[in-house]
């Protein structure tokens, strides 16, 4: 068992303080005090491991956690509305990388304001009740731009991931911006919900102990003191022993891949391995979905490959295996809005099939997930367990694994096919040993239990089953049950218990009693047995909506027994108060509850209206629905009913306006202000194959698209040129010559012939070029492939040897930004980028009225502005996206800009994402909207732009209130 002293913590916190007053150097936009700031004082807690589980102040916690990235999501009020919907299925924990390259635009700038501040995300996770894992690498891979490392970092000479002398100032200058934040948030100290802390990510190939062992050393003088943990992916460094381990090692699984192109098409089970003997089992990453890449399959493919039969199989198989430690990638994936997105695997999109969509909409996956999560939170053996032998199952093609906990002798059987992948439907009987394992405690001696004769056991196809026996639930005892166990908990003055079955599906369950207790059947057909000799009361049923048992014992407690299906049993939602637990059946979500007096304080969303049933103690005799009275009746349960949401109603998108941009193609562009390509050497790893060097990095140009002009004297013999750039996969770069468009390529090298009459002998020749950064590769196997280059890498003349003087522009500021509140990724280099046309304001001269769809033949860019106004109804989350649609034959590609923001990047004739969700916040739900498009047209021939629409993807009316993002200029 390992744990860290208060002593301990509170010396490495104050050495993190002299190291962040000693440091400098850096400029830091911060949204709180700094880490030296008095604190209040807060109840510190202990966190503790061993062989079987995490442990909190002593107590044994089964982890069960969901993936976020806060910077995919740039409207921080809809943190809130996420974590409560993490919380509200289960989940006591989430897992956050945080993204050094989103706050650090150039090196020693960091920010956390804003969409980046992050003492407001750990404030909001401490506020919903929710942990964190926090991940702040230095490097987290997460299929975003150069896996999280910061533009800058691309021209460093040594190796990144390494012991390399300027990336260990590089990463050691990030860690202590961000270490300290993390610190002021651990629950060590009680000050808020951090409880544990990821060294690196995934680092298994081309791997520096020593580089492992200096992170360690900066993240304790930083004043981090909960347990380490690290997700091994791959190759032979476990970080288990050794130097660099860490406390917690723990195993990335995918079981599925990526295959969203074959969603049906499964592949099997595998264990997840234990490292080490004093610690549980961890898979810090578990399939939650999968990305998806330009060209791919589209996100509903995803979502099906992984969807609630895949949850059910292979998270209750870890469980089966003793994994104690699970967290889900993703469980909400959000937007790589701007140039968040690693090219060689996701689009704008990262939806990734997950339980909960980009826009934020619940899906089948998670109520699956939200069934499991009840169960891990309200069964505490389960966090105790050893696997035990028991009698294999009747049918042979059905496969039975048997765990139970050693001090209190509860079991539990996960039953599934023998081959996972199996889509028939088996029946079986499973004799049940409640003494296999040994006893603990003071329950009894248990003979083996039969099931009644002709009773027995479904499986599905792509099922499996977690049943519980020898448990006690509450203050009953219950033998067994072939339905499975969703929640249970003591409400007012009886225990209630959900458990849940598929439709259609048998069900049975056996309590052990002393005498015969009173059974009452309240709703639906279940028939009892009483069993003297046994003392067992057996309970059998068809799962059919909600059946409803009260059971009596003499002199005990009572319990309320809801015999649900799978479906109905996700319309249930627990809240844990002050006052006890609380069940609501119902409505779409329910994100809190709150005891006060005889009245209880519900918030949530309906979708329509809603009947509302609660479960709760005698006492609460009124209900209150984000914050209006709701008329009840009842005296078991409280009943009422809920209003849903008003119709909405969405504007067309008219009034548009088109301006034709790219004068850096002309070849009177005044270019003299750009920078002057003239490197000859450089830190990339790939040596330049012409001279100078144009790799766009080495200039500043980190993000988006990149101009270049090259000045040459024509010889006269000159017939074209043969350029290469790196614009990462699915990118684009077209060619002019004096004005005259040569045509485009995609990523590599390609000649392009000069037009007859196109070179002016003698003369000064311009030729211009417009490349696309489609992002950065990630650095997967520490081998510096973020830096591959982007922009141009190589031009050479056909015909002559004249030399060319090149200039190039980015971003505009480059690394200096001039809208810092959207940060390095929202833009690049067009000239319509550099001119402010993306931002809200009016068109004026330039700027001529047209309809869509348009078509147009000149290359290049041109941009289109329109804006909508909105007045949804208030106390409405009315999820709205941006729609394109047009025929796949058409070569363009689009930059979606609303209110200034760039939310979708859109190559019609690649694909698969054609709607792009919008945010509230980012989104003014009440006031004036402005969409801006820049169109590139590559071919000349089969440009302009397609209809384009808003879309609704939901309308809930909700508690959630979202304010506008604001951006000081």
């Amino acid at each position: 068992m390992r744990s860290l002293s208060r002593a301990r913590r509170r010396l490495l916190l104050f050495v993190a303080v002299v190291l962040a007053v000693v440091g400098g150097g850096a400029v830091t936009l911060a949204a709180r005090n700094g880490p030296d700031t008095p604190q209040p004082a807060h109840k510190a807690h202990t966190v503790a491991y061993d062989h079987y589980s995490l442990k909190l102040d002593g107590d044994r916690v089964y982890l069960w956690s969901a993936e976020f990235h806060y910077w995919r999501l740039p409207s921080p009020d809809l943190w809130l509305d996420v974590l409560q919907k993490f919380k509200a299925a289960g989940y006591n924990a989430t897992s956050i990388y945080f993204d050094w390259a989103y706050h650090s635009p150039k090196q020693g700038v960091y920010d956390f304001t804003g969409v980046r501040d992050i003492d407001r995300l750990l404030d909001i996770a401490q506020q919903v009740g929710i942990y964190v894992i926090a991940r702040p690498g230095p490097y987290i891979n997460a299929e975003t731009d150069s896996g999280g490392f910061p533009g800058w970092l691309t021209t460093q000479k040594g190796r990144a991931r390494s012991s390399a002398p300027d990336y260990t100032a590089a990463y050691q200058e990030w860690l202590r911006h961000v270490d300290p934040i993390i610190a002021r948030h651990q629950v060590t100290d009680g000050t808020g919900p951090v409880i544990l802390y990821q060294i690196e990510n995934e680092y298994g190939t081309h791997t520096d102990k020593a580089y492992m062992k200096d992170l360690k050393k900066q993240v304790r003088a930083d004043g981090i003191d909960v347990p380490f943990t690290h997700n091994h992916c791959c190759g032979a460094s476990k970080w288990a022993t050794g130097g660099g381990s860490v406390d917690l090692p723990g195993q990335d699984s995918y079981p599925q891949k990526f295959n969203c192109s074959t969603p049906d098409r499964w592949n099997g089970l595998s264990t997840l391995p234990r490292f080490r003997d004093d610690a549980p089992i961890f898979t810090p990453e578990f399939q939650g979905g999968a990305y998806d890449p330009w060209g791919g399959s589209g996100y509903d493919k995803c979502r099906k490959l992984t969807g609630p039969d895949f949850e059910k199989v292979f998270y209750e198989n870890n469980i089966a295996t003793g994994v104690t430690m699970q967290n889900f990638y993703m469980t909400y994936g959000g937007t790589s809005w701007g140039w968040l997105a690693d090219p060689s695997h996701v689009y704008t999109s990262y939806d990734y099939g997950s339980a909960i969509k980009e826009d934020r909409e619940l899906t089948p996956k998670y109520d699956e997930a939200k069934r499991l999560g009840y169960l891990t939170q309200a069964v505490a053996p389960l966090t105790k367990t050893k696997s035990v032998s028991a009698d294999g199952p009747t049918n042979t093609d059905v496969r039975l694994t048997a765990r139970a906990n050693p001090d209190d002798g509860t079991h539990f059987y996960v039953l599934r096919h023998r081959d996972a992948t199996s889509t028939t439907t088996e029946t079986t009987h499973l004799p049940i040993d409640l003494n296999a394992g040994g006893q603990g405690g003071t329950k009894p001696s248990y003979p083996s239990v039969p099931q009644e004769p002709g009773t027995s056991i479904k499986l599905a196809g792509r099922d499996s089953k977690l049943l519980v026996a020898g448990y006690r639930l509450g203050s009953q005892d219950l033998r067994y049950s072939t339905s499975e166990i969703m929640t249970h908990g003591r409400i007012g003055d009886r225990d209630v218990a959900l458990l849940y079955g598929r439709r259609g599906e048998d069900g049975e369950t056996v309590l052990h009693y002393d005498a015969e207790p009173s059974v009452t059947v309240l709703s639906g057909k279940v028939r009892h047995v009483w069993n003297a000799g046994r003392g067992d009361l057996r309970l059998n049923y068809t799962h059919q909506g909600l059946a409803r048992v009260l059971v009596t014992p003499r002199g005990g407690v009572p319990v309320l027994l809801l015999l649900a299906t799978d479906q109905e049993a996700a319309r249930f939602w627990r809240q844990d108060t002050a006052a006890g637990p609380v069940l609501v059946r119902g409505p779409e979500l329910v994100r809190s509850a709150a005891v006060q007096g005889s009245g209880l304080a519900l918030t949530g969303d309906t979708s329509a209206p809603t009947d509302l049933e609660v479960f709760a103690a005698p006492s609460v005799r009124t209900v209150t629905w984000n914050g209006a009275p709701v008329r009840t009746a009842g005296n078991d349960t409280l009943t009422g009913r809920l209003a849903g949401p008003r119709p909405v109603t969405l504007p067309a998108l008219t009034g548009w306006k088109v301006r034709a941009e790219s004068p850096e193609a002309r070849p009177g562009f005044d270019d003299h202000a750009w920078t002057v390509a003239d490197h000859k050497t450089t830190n990339n790893p790939t040596p330049p194959a012409t001279s100078p060097v144009l790799y766009a990095d080495d200039y500043g140009f980190h993000h988006g698209d990149v101009w270049y002009r090259a000045h040459f004297t024509a010889k006269g013999r000159e017939t074209g040129i043969t350029l290469t750039a790196g614009t990462g996969k699915a990118g684009v770069y077209s060619a002019w010559l004096n004005g005259r468009f040569l045509g485009s390529g995609g990523d590599g090298r390609h000649t392009f012939a000069f037009p007859a009459g196109a070179v002016a002998k003698g003369r000064d020749n311009v030729l211009s070029v417009l490349v696309e950064d489609m992002g950065h590769n990630e650095d997967f196997d520490s081998t510096d492939t973020h830096k591959e280059p982007r922009g141009l890498t190589s031009a050479k003349l056909r015909g002559s040897a004249a030399p060319l003087t090149w200039r190039v522009q980015g971003s505009a500021g480059g690394e200096t930004l001039p809208d810092p509140a959207r940060g390095p990724f929202n833009t690049g280099g067009l000239f319509g980028e550099r001119s402010g046309w993306y931002l809200p304001g009016g068109t004026g001269a330039g700027w001529t009225a047209t309809t869509l769809p348009r078509r147009d033949k000149r290359p290049g860019i041109s941009w289109y502005k329109t804006t909508f106004d909105l007045s949804l109804p208030k106390g409405q989350d009315v999820p709205l996206g941006v729609t394109f649609t047009d025929d796949k034959s058409r070569h363009y590609r689009a930059l979606l800009f609303v209110n200034g923001w760039q939310l979708g990047r859109y190559v019609n004739d690649v694909g698969p994402q054609r709607s792009f969700p919008i945010p509230p916040g980012i989104l003014r739900t009440d006031g004036r909207n402005t969409l801006a498009i820049a169109v590139w047209n590559e071919d000349g021939r089969t440009g302009g732009l397609g209809q384009v629409g808003l879309r609704q993807y939901a309308d809930l009316a909700t508690s959630l209130r979202v304010s506008d993002v604001t951006t000081p200029r």
